[in-house]
């Protein structure tokens, strides 16, 4: 909204008016604003919260400081919520496909942690919402990103014309393109893949015999596949203070990096990644994101004074994968969300060992003490916030990777 005062502002000639312009000054200002709601209107929230008696209700699992967490208001998401989509909504450009995406996506999988933390809280079902309620609202957000970047004439990508193409080969002078070289923006379900030299892949190969024109349906089902499981990842990933904030921080700053990338024109033909029209704006809502995340840490690090509970964290997995999706690194999220991904082996692998060895042996067997990982780290004695700042660090480097494949290939 401040966008667009500002752009009318800027044509009547106001000094400074210009300055919001800047998608890299509207990003820092998105990132402030998001941090101060957080970390102002947080305290409010967790009082409110305490007053209506909305509190964890911890099942004993026999793990250290866990009994002492009871009671502490959970619903925290909400926070997170907020301070995404108030920075987006004033700074952001609202005209743009991916702004609107990414707000539907917030707003989508926020009403979904909901509806369960009502469910466990209020109804005192600590089943929560139904499974397959879950998976209904994950598989309608996969529907509308999916056919949204497949069918949205915004959504496009710039490639060489085949006008400047002499035998498929763009004409170059002294190694350089010739400036004559005529780009286009085009439709495609193009992605990038990690470490490769010719990092292009198009989804349209994995269906070869079916006519081009049924591309989508793959396209929108590889998307159904990626939003279930990183967001059941985060909400995994979300079992000790600290650990679902700071992990998804990290996964955000980064991908806000590639969608400024992408988004400008000069920085993806210097590093040779593909060119994104329209998505530099995303960075706005990535540090939003960003901010909200770092903010909930103020009350969310150890000892935790709020949760976020599957409000925040079923939130922070779809927005996550949405982003990777818009920017077209959806390939790279088994490296870039790589805690969330171990965190979902280790439940998927110590489930099926056990019922694997009670079927042969009548005994079920464990590979890890407790899934998902942190609680075994816990079981073995490691402080939780040792285990908090070790992931983080883990985060980082798969982080440092991610941004590596930029020129690694």
């Amino acid at each position: 909204m401040l966008y667009y005062l500002f752009d009318y502002l800027d044509k009547l000639d106001v000094p400074g008016a210009g300055v919001f312009q800047y998608i890299s000054f509207r990003a820092g200002m998105a990132a402030f604003i998001s941090l101060l709601i957080t970390i102002t209107f947080g305290k409010n929230l967790i009082n409110i919260l305490r007053r209506k008696q909305v509190g964890e209700d911890i099942r004993d699992l026999g793990l250290e400081g866990q009994v002492q967490k009871k009671g502490t208001p959970t619903m925290g998401g909400i926070i997170i919520i907020t301070a995404i989509l108030i920075p987006t909504l004033l700074l952001a450009r609202l005209d743009n496909v991916y702004v609107v995406l990414l707000i539907i996506a917030t707003c989508w999988m926020g009403l979904i942690g909901f509806v369960d933390d009502y469910i466990k809280v209020f109804k005192k079902n600590k089943e929560g919402l139904a499974g397959r309620f879950k998976v209904v609202g994950q598989v309608g957000l996969g529907l509308i990103v999916g056919l949204t970047l497949y069918f949205n004439t915004q959504v496009t990508i710039r490639e060489v014309s085949p006008s400047s193409r002499v035998n498929g080969v763009v004409q170059s002078t002294d190694g350089q393109l010739d400036s004559n070289v005529l780009y286009e923006d085009v439709k495609s379900t193009k992605t990038t893949v990690p470490f490769l030299k010719n990092n292009e892949f198009d989804y349209s190969s994995l269906v070869p015999f079916l006519p081009a024109e049924y591309t989508w349906i793959v396209y929108v089902g590889v998307v159904i596949l990626i939003i279930t499981a990183v967001s059941n990842g985060a909400n995994i990933t979300d079992g000790i203070d600290g650990l679902a904030a700071g992990t998804s921080a990290i996964i955000g700053l980064t991908i806000a990096t590639l969608a400024y990338v992408s988004g400008r024109i000069d920085f993806a033909s210097y590093l040779n990644v593909m060119y994104i029209p329209n998505l530099g704006e995303l960075v706005v809502f990535c540090t939003a994101f960003v901010g909200a995340c770092l903010g909930f840490l103020w009350y969310n690090a150890y000892p935790a004074q709020v949760f976020m509970g599957d409000t925040g964290s079923l939130t922070l997995g779809g927005v996550i994968t949405v982003l990777a999706l818009a920017v077209r690194k959806e390939l790279l999220i088994p490296i870039l969300c790589g805690i969330f991904l171990v965190e979902n082996l280790s439940v998927i692998l110590q489930v099926t060992y056990f019922k694997y060895t009670k079927k042969k042996y009548g005994e079920g067997r464990r590979i890890l003490l407790m899934a998902p990982l942190h609680h075994h780290y816990q079981k073995k004695k490691i402080h939780e916030a040792k285990i908090v700042s070790r992931f983080w660090i883990v985060g980082i480097l798969l982080a440092i990777i991610s941004l590596a494949t930029l020129k690694l290939r």
